[in-house]
């Protein structure tokens, strides 16, 4: 196992986004390695407090070792963000000054073979899961999801144009033997896809993004923790969230959209009936992207894209 490395994407865009001030309050719902939690610590010193929730024990731990500095000033939860109620329960915390998001997946989580995220780690074992003690992994996934499902899967979370043709190949190669590598999976993705259709990248990208989205529930729930994240916060609070494709940014785009609307009456009635009030100003009309710098420093910064709200009533 090598040890836990993650850089933090648009870390100085981040922290100018929720602008952490001593004494506030700070969510951050995926640790990984600390990074961004560090930065909010060290910007709200001496009397900012910091919520933290993340699925990885590997990343809590070298978290917690990251964090020690700030002793007494943090708290960790292995959890889902999605479950922020009952962690800002367990912590007696009503409202938040800040909330931090960021939907990538860790350098560490990657480059560790033996978690399966990566088709370039041919001998891997297709697990892809976040918390390691969670029951459904990649393999199964693969060989025991029906073929329409999983074309399903393929299409929606990997927006992948041949998840037909890849879905039936799977089905025509775990008949024969159980797909048990990354490396085999790849095969059948690359013998899948028209070769003319191969130059912009690896063919294997989308398809391991949609079976991690599935594997991990990435998705789900994701809008509904979105706004209730938001609505946590105090009048003035401020909420930044990285995406790294267009399915999370769209439902974070969305979630914005709807707390920003100040009635949702069919335009036909005289009078709004509804009760919709504005919640939150939008920052960032349109996502603010890494710099050039940062995108040949870090290369999983080129497909981030960062949106930030404020809470205004």
């Amino acid at each position: 196992m090598s040890s836990f490395s993650h850089f933090p994407v648009m870390l100085e865009e981040c922290m100018q986004g929720l602008q952490p001030t001593s004494g506030g309050i700070y969510f951050d719902g995926t640790l990984g390695g600390g990074g961004h939690s560090y930065e909010i610590l060290r910007r709200s010193s001496p009397e900012g407090r910091l919520i933290a929730t993340d699925l990885d024990d590997e990343a809590i731990a070298a978290a917690t070792q990251k964090l020690s500095p700030f002793e007494g000033r943090f708290s960790i939860h292995k959890s889902n963000f999605k479950n922020f109620e009952e962690v800002l329960a367990e912590e007696g915390v009503d409202f938040l000054d800040g909330v931090m998001l960021d939907f990538g997946i860790s350098s560490h989580q990657i480059d560790e073979p033996e978690r399966g995220f990566s088709y370039m780690c041919a001998d891997a074992p297709l697990d892809m899961r976040m918390d390691m003690t969670a029951p459904l992994t990649a393999e199964e996934v693969i060989n025991e999801y029906p073929q329409k499902k999983l074309a399903e899967i393929l299409k929606e979370y990997g927006e992948e144009k041949f998840a037909s043709q890849i879905a039936a190949n799977v089905v025509k190669a775990r008949e024969r033997s159980r797909i048990k590598t990354c490396g085999e999976f790849v095969k059948i993705i690359e013998e899948s896809i028209p070769k003319k259709f191969q130059q912009n990248g690896p063919a294997a990208r989308k398809s391991f993004q949609a079976v991690r989205i599935e594997v991990n529930g990435e998705l789900s729930g994701l809008y509904e923790a979105v706004l209730g994240l938001t609505r946590r916060l105090k009048k003035g609070g401020r909420i930044a969230i990285l995406t790294f494709h267009s399915l999370e940014d769209r439902i974070v785009k969305n979630a914005f959209r709807y707390l920003e609307t100040d009635c949702i009456c069919p335009k036909e009635l005289p009078v709004c009936v509804c009760g919709k009030k504005k919640e939150i100003e939008v920052l960032t009309k349109k996502p603010v992207v890494a710099g050039p710098k940062e995108m040949v420093i870090n290369s999983r910064s080129r497909s981030a894209k960062l949106r930030v709200a404020q809470k205004i009533i």
